[in-house]
């Protein structure tokens, strides 16, 4: 498989090769090593492409174009082994395995894009006609610009920045831009279930859970290149190292960031001793939080107080990763599908509320959990894979009753964190892979249990020259001054940013 690290630009109906050069430029980080803009034959395209080169050959280079089309993606397709099959592997002229969105369009079968499985962004074009659509939760990034007549689509906000444009918008998680048709939903995240049916096989729910993951975490390893872990200590980050160490051969490398002796530094060490993992880990300082500080706000496109807050060790675990491998794991999503956040724990008598609640939390990763993973590792040149959102895996938790997710449980019990228990189904499916101490802690936000809460409040005031520590409010401004500073165009970052919701929380890696 020769995977789509990389950024991209398109043109469509604006014939300016030295604009889409310009704007691959912005963000040339997703791809440092290579470039390449391609005008369209027979058809008013440009397309501007930047590639990591984590394989080698030539065919796994972008724009890929065969009899006038064109078609540049961004991330990966994870059945595109299948797709060949069924395709028909002559038709094939490269072993990218985002050549198969275009063979797959050709074959003109109703839903086709449906037929995409894994994490991706992707624009086609022909001869009268552009596409572009993103995989299901929004894990990769894309948007449209209106300019004039005609249309610019990039990976990245600040491909726009300083552009005369009329209007810029997200393409929304799971749909598909289509200059003859418009805009439509190809996938809708299915309603979680609340109350178990009767009968319901709780030691078999478990186990099938276990299976479904493990088969997640195989198949978002694949990769030409070796694939490491983030592992913040954490129980989502630590089950998918465990699950992935059992599945190499030669010991997975892992990755922990913290403040020096912070409980996730601390656990990490403990989970990557227990599952043979070769690890490294990075201590960091208040002043290299505030050294860091306007880099991270201006890659990660958001001045949100609580995504700039996680995002700062999630840069620091990136920059220590990509020394050593070109991909990593995340724990995303794990939350989201299985209760996971402190506030989770007012649904306990309310299962049907709950499932709606996590339902429409998954929705809303897109620009804020995932948008934070995204830019802040391709930031580095590094490749962010998040197995907990795989799509069987999705539509199998959703399945799982919520009152299975969030559990009343005796606090003196082995499979308990307390009254109520988060991630109750997840912890008991994967209860053999880790130290029960582990496995039934208490969860701690990634900023808190990295200890880089406490470190930031002296970080802001260095950076801000304030004898005393910020508050929340003074905090905000602070990122917004720096993200403002960093850009031409401000308020195209700042109306285009994730909102949060007052529920909304930060996921740990």
């Amino acid at each position: 498989m020769k995977p789509a690290m990389c950024g991209f630009v398109c043109l469509y109906n604006i014939g300016d090769p030295a604009l889409a050069a310009s704007m691959i430029e912005k963000i040339s980080h997703r791809g440092p090593d290579a470039v390449e803009v391609v005008k369209g034959q027979g058809a008013p395209v440009i397309m501007a492409h930047c590639r990591l080169s984590i394989i080698g050959p030539e065919d796994g280079q972008q724009p890929i174009y065969q009899d006038r089309d064109l078609l540049v993606a961004n991330g990966e397709i994870y059945n595109h082994a299948d797709l060949r099959a069924i395709l028909g592997e002559s038709a094939f002229e490269t072993a990218s395995d985002s050549e198969a969105i275009l063979h797959l369009f050709r074959a003109g079968q109703l839903r086709w894009v449906s037929r995409l499985d894994g994490m991706f962004a992707f624009v086609l074009a022909t001869k009268n006609r552009i596409i572009a659509a993103r995989d299901p939760l929004g894990i990769k990034p894309l948007y449209l610009a209106r300019i004039g007549e005609g249309m610019a689509f990039a990976s990245e906000l600040k491909a726009f920045d300083g552009l005369a444009y009329d209007s810029v918008e997200a393409i929304e998680p799971g749909c598909m831009f289509d200059s003859i048709d418009g805009m439509r939903r190809w996938y809708r995240t299915p309603h979680g279930a609340a109350e178990p049916e009767e009968g319901l096989d709780i030691e078999a729910t478990a186990r099938e859970l276990r299976l479904v993951l493990e088969d997640a975490v195989s198949k978002w390893m694949v990769a030409d290149v070796e694939v490491g872990s983030f592992l913040s200590g954490g129980l989502d980050s630590s089950i998918i190292a465990a699950i992935a160490a059992r599945q190499r051969k030669t010991p997975l490398k892992t990755f922990s960031v913290g403040t020096e002796g912070s409980p996730d530094l601390i656990a990490a060490r403990e989970v990557a001793a227990h599952i043979g993992s070769d690890h490294h880990e990075h201590a960091f300082t208040a002043r290299d939080l505030a050294d860091v500080l306007p880099h991270v706000i201006y890659h990660l496109e958001s001045a949100d107080v609580d995504l700039v807050r996680s995002a700062v060790p999630t840069h620091f675990a990136a920059k220590l990763a990509v020394r050593h491998v070109k991909a990593v794991l995340t724990g995303e999503g794990a939350d989201e599908l299985f209760a996971g956040y402190t506030y989770h724990h007012d649904y306990v008598d309310h299962p049907r509320e709950l499932a709606e609640e996590l339902t429409r939390s998954l929705n809303a990763m897109h620009n804020i959990n995932l948008q934070r993973v995204d830019r802040v590792t391709m930031a580095e040149s590094l490749e962010a894979r998040t197995p907990f959102l795989d799509r069987d895996l999705i539509d199998f938790a959703q399945s799982i009753p919520a009152t299975l997710k969030l559990r009343r449980t005796d606090p003196d019990a082995v499979e308990s964190t307390g009254p109520t228990t988060e991630k109750w189904i997840l912890r008991k499916a994967c209860a053999d892979l880790l130290p029960d101490d582990l496995v039934w802690r208490k969860k701690a936000q990634f900023d808190e249990g990295s200890g880089t809460v406490d470190a930031l409040k002296e970080a802001l005031m260095i950076v801000s020259g304030a004898d005393q520590p910020l508050d929340r409010a003074q905090e905000g401004a602070l990122y917004e001054k720096l993200l403002r500073a960093a850009y031409v165009d401000p308020d195209l970052i700042l109306s285009n940013a994730g909102t949060w919701d007052s529920k909304d929380r930060v996921s740990a890696v």
